[in-house]
């Protein structure tokens, strides 16, 4: 079976839908299998992106994106301070 995609928006939609057929009395399995998703995947997304809006999904995925820039930033710079450490030493 092919694996999809979902963006954050379409995963929020449908934890949105979940939670309305559930509160309609369908059981929490039938839910989850009308959304087309397994039992590990929608609890995944929802200790994930459980209690977000679509906006706040976005700003989340925004900051997961700067702090992953932001952490290669460093990992470089650290690395360069490294090897200038060590060449001044004369261990080239």
């Amino acid at each position: 079976m092919a694996r999809k995609r979902h963006t954050a928006e379409a995963i929020v939609t449908k934890l949105r839908q979940v939670d309305v057929l559930t509160a309609q009395g369908r059981p929490v399995a039938d839910a989850i299998r009308s959304i087309g998703v397994t039992e590990v995947t929608y609890y995944r997304w929802r200790n994930e992106y459980g209690g977000l809006k679509g906006d706040q999904v976005k700003r989340l995925k925004q900051l997961e994106t700067e702090n992953a820039r932001l952490r290669r930033a460093v990992s470089d710079l650290t690395l360069d301070k490294l090897i200038l450490a060590e060449a001044a030493k004369g261990n080239f």
